[in-house]
């Protein structure tokens, strides 16, 4: 966790309203460190409807499996983060060290491990020592109450230097409904189906179902498209959750999808997805520039991703962005290398708005002084044209620093 702020950090941070049937609390467990506050529980009210999408990593962390097989039961009461140990890579150990804690959890909240849900961050490799939870968690249910949002998206931060927090209010019916969400990721950031960690509430009556169609689709434009660095971490993992509170004010039950009255909900529901994935590329490690990647004129909107994430995870683009080098040659090499379709001649690059290259060449008004100013701006836009059909994508991505390099080089210390 950084003392310093990153300057790409919002200016605004947003009150977080309540959410009938969540209760939060915080504690130092000393997981990693003394005296840090490193462990999150939230607490729901019966009922309430639960979804999840986690890594595509082919060693998940032990969270990752015990979440996934208890999705299937679609009610969660309890959720416990720690942050300082990923229990990622932890063999027999890391499996028992879910079980336990979710014992020690269930039998504090009153209720079965089932319906425990659960993510760890930090160093991977490490065994997690489970028995730090106990008597913690008794304290953390009896201490849990509504609010806390910004406490509690602290408690989860490992290199992130400020909580990730974002709020949308919106109608389901006539009935107003809320949504909170929270996020940390600063580094090992490449999502593929969620971030690092991110938790989503709602009181809105949805159910898992439905919550679950809501983030398969919400991830792939928001969370799915950014990277740091390109590595995929151990322990993605985005849940939701819904209590289904505001049914007792009027808001009606949401089983279906496609149902109508769900359409303002599901574009709220996205824009805190954005948010908070925005504020993880603005917290890459060591980023001073937010740098946003459009493709258009792709083949298709697939192969549009492809070539904006070859794009945004070049070391070269990305120092290039640091040291405020309009490097448009750097660009051209990550659309070749994508192994996408682009015509080299039909390729146009701009930088904040400036195009610097057309049809295969430098554009003939190109002025290097004029686009070395905009590069000296905290965000940069990227737009290349390939001129081949109407694939568009979009990508956020952050520059490579020096410090980058020092506080991975020094992670494990």
């Amino acid at each position: 966790m950084s003392t310093t702020v990153s300057p790409l950090a919002p200016t605004h941070v947003p009150d977080m309203p309540r959410i009938a049937g969540v209760r939060l609390a915080t504690a130092a467990a000393g997981i990693r460190y003394k005296d840090r506050t490193d462990v999150l529980l939230a607490l729901f009210d019966k009922g309430t409807a639960v979804a999840g999408v986690f890594t595509k990593s082919k060693c998940p962390s032990a969270a990752v499996d015990w979440c996934r097989a208890k999705l299937k039961g679609g009610e969660a009461r309890a959720l416990v983060v720690n942050s300082g140990n990923a229990n990622a890579f932890t063999g027999k150990s890391g499996k028992q060290s879910t079980t336990l804690t979710a014992s020690i959890a269930a039998k504090a909240a009153g209720t079965t491990p089932a319906r425990i849900f659960l993510a760890s961050t930090g160093v991977i490799g490490e065994p997690l020592d489970a028995t730090k939870f106990d008597g913690v968690l008794d304290n953390l249910v009896q201490s849990a109450a509504e609010g806390g949002w910004h406490d509690a998206a602290r408690a989860i931060m490992t290199t992130d230097t400020f909580p990730k927090v974002a709020t949308a209010t919106v109608k389901i019916g006539k009935t107003e409904v809320h949504i909170n969400g929270m996020a940390k990721g600063a580094g090992m950031i490449a999502p593929d189906m969620a971030t690092m960690l991110s938790f989503i509430f709602t009181d809105a009556p949805i159910s898992s179902g439905v919550l679950q169609s809501l983030l398969k689709t919400g991830v792939e434009d928001t969370f799915n498209a950014v990277t740091i660095d390109g590595d995929t971490s151990t322990s993605d993992t985005l849940l939701a959750f819904a209590t289904g509170a505001a049914a007792a004010n009027g808001a009606p039950k949401i089983t279906r999808a496609a149902d109508p009255k769900l359409k303002a909900f599901t574009k709220a529901f996205h824009g805190v997805l954005a948010d908070l994935a925005e504020q993880v590329a603005r917290d890459g490690e060591g980023a001073r520039k937010l740098i946003e990647i459009i493709v258009e004129g792709a083949t298709s909107k697939k192969s549009a991703r492809k070539i904006a994430m070859s794009i945004a995870n070049s070391p070269l683009v990305k120092t290039a962005a640091a040291g405020e080098d309009a490097n448009w040659g750097r660009v051209v090499m990550a659309v070749g290398k994508a192994g996408e379709p682009a015509d080299r001649d039909k390729l146009s690059i701009s930088f904040n708005g400036i195009r610097v290259a057309t049809k295969g060449a430098r554009d003939p008004s190109y002025n290097e002084a004029e686009v070395s100013a905009l590069m000296k701006q905290q965000k940069i836009q990227i737009k290349v044209s390939l001129g081949l059909g109407k694939g568009t994508d979009r990508v956020l991505t952050c520059d490579l620093t020096k410090e980058y390099v020092t506080i991975n080089g020094d992670y494990r210390s």
